[in-house]
């Protein structure tokens, strides 16, 4: 009977086999997905709106609106670009309020030459201090946006672009496709182009309502993953009850070193730091830091200050370790239970994010206009600061078991590495552990001579 039920036995283990892959698969993708997304802000994203508002005897002239709707994701410097591919053998003849980064192949042009012949042009914002005959509402921001909590106002952008060799009616012309959005780096996965309903717009006096011919969105969603391989920041946590800090966790943004990878970090102390520095572009997307034990470009520390009667004192200290970067509009969003009970802030913009509907634990802080919204590269000015003030809820409240520290921190909307629970600092209660350990051992001690006495 052996022989006659091998082949079944064979089938059996194939099956199994590729059960275990397939399922293997779709964790990896359930896994990848899950990952990317945020349950701190479940609806952001960033949406592109494509208003045709008028045909021209080849074409349309259409304003391109990207809208912020992230809470507290924001676009920093130097800014956004915009690509796409046409549908069909497009150019652009003028734009306004922005350009195409690359004109193309323009030869077959004779007269009038278009402002971007390519089939998939790149498209950037314009800078602060344009003439007034190339801006448009919302332009020339040098493509920043910021968060929609922070400021809905400055979390719009917009550019108009006169569009020849296209459809002339709606039915004729097409949506452009691939949209791609780099701010300012990857990170952003955006849809195909939907049919919506027009946009409809207000003048100014109010009296009278506009339409567009017709209108395009496009949503996109971010990653951290996409953005990049490693963590870009870290958490670590001291209190006036221990006097053990607990400093970031190793390697949390990478384990480059100058002995394995000479040049991926400084040494504070180099004497060729500042010839390093003013070598590079202090807006290059990658980071170059100071030699750390994290490796991280930013570190958050969170600090139990004092503790009152009725209140407790939190100090949180930002310090920039990126060469490159001067971080503006910077923002931290942090998780701990006690947030619905939150005094004051002393030196940050303080706002109540509610993702759970009527649970609050979560704020976003940011710093203050003017004083410390400018984060500072790595260096002497390279830290922005502020305490805030907590009343004690005497039901839930305890320095017990880690409580008083933060369960998650973002900066600038990505994820900060924190450090593992059993390493938080703990209570000085251990003295009577160790009273206790000390009576043991002289007992036992006691009772080992008492036995060695009795059987001499």
């Amino acid at each position: 009977m052996g022989p006659l039920f091998l082949p079944m036995i064979r089938s059996v283990s194939k099956l199994i086999s590729f059960t275990i892959l397939l399922l293997f698969g779709l964790a990896c993708t359930s896994f990848t997905a899950t990952e990317a997304y945020d349950p701190l802000d479940p609806n952001g994203n960033i949406t592109i709106k494509w208003d045709i508002i008028s045909w021209t005897p080849d074409g349309y002239v259409a304003v391109v609106t990207i809208y912020n709707f992230q809470k507290y994701r924001h676009i920093q410097a130097p800014g956004w670009s915009l690509q796409w591919t046409w549908a069909k053998k497009e150019v652009i003849w003028n734009m306004v309020g922005g350009q195409a980064t690359e004109q193309g192949d323009c030869s077959k042009f004779k007269t009038t030459i278009p402002h971007c012949c390519k089939k998939n042009p790149t498209v950037v914002d314009l800078l602060p201090g344009t003439p007034y005959n190339q801006q448009i509402t919302n332009c020339c921001k040098g493509g920043v946006l910021t968060s929609w909590v922070q400021d809905p106002a400055n979390a719009v952008g917009s550019f108009q672009l006169s569009v020849g060799q296209a459809g002339t009616t709606n039915k004729t012309v097409r949506a452009p496709k691939n949209f791609t959005l780099n701010a300012p780096g990857p990170g952003y996965t955006c849809g195909r182009a939907n049919i919506v309903k027009p946009t409809k717009f207000v003048t100014p006096d109010k009296r009278r309502v506009t339409q567009a011919m017709m209108t395009w969105n496009v949503t996109c969603t971010y990653s951290q993953f996409l953005a990049q391989k490693t963590p870009t920041c870290c958490v670590s946590l001291s209190s006036f009850y221990n006097d053990t800090v607990v400093p970031c966790p190793a390697c949390s943004c990478g384990c480059q070193s100058n002995a394995t990878h000479p040049g991926s970090c400084v040494e504070p102390d180099s004497p060729y730091l500042a010839s390093v520095v003013s070598a590079s572009s202090k807006n290059s997307y990658t980071p170059l830091v100071r030699c750390t034990n994290h490796m991280c470009p930013i570190r958050v520390h969170w600090h139990v200050k004092l503790n009152y009667k009725e209140y407790w004192r939190v100090k949180v200290t930002v310090t920039n370790f990126n060469y490159r970067m001067n971080y503006s509009d910077w923002n931290l969003v942090v998780q701990h239970p006690n947030f619905d009970n939150l005094t004051q802030s002393f030196s940050y913009n303080y706002k109540s994010i509610t993702p759970y509907a009527t649970i609050n634990d979560t704020a976003m802080l940011w710093g203050l206009k003017f004083y410390n919204d400018l984060l500072m590269q790595a260096g002497p000015l390279g830290n922005v600061q502020s305490e805030l003030l907590f009343r004690k809820d005497q039901a839930t409240f305890t320095f017990d078991k880690g409580w008083a520290f933060p369960r998650r921190i973002y900066f600038n909307g990505d994820n900060c590495v924190m450090p593992p629970p059993d390493a938080y600092p703990w209570l000085p209660n251990s003295g009577f552990r160790q009273y206790t350990s000390l009576l043991t051992l002289i007992m036992t001690s006691l009772s080992t001579a008492a036995l060695m006495y009795v059987h001499a």
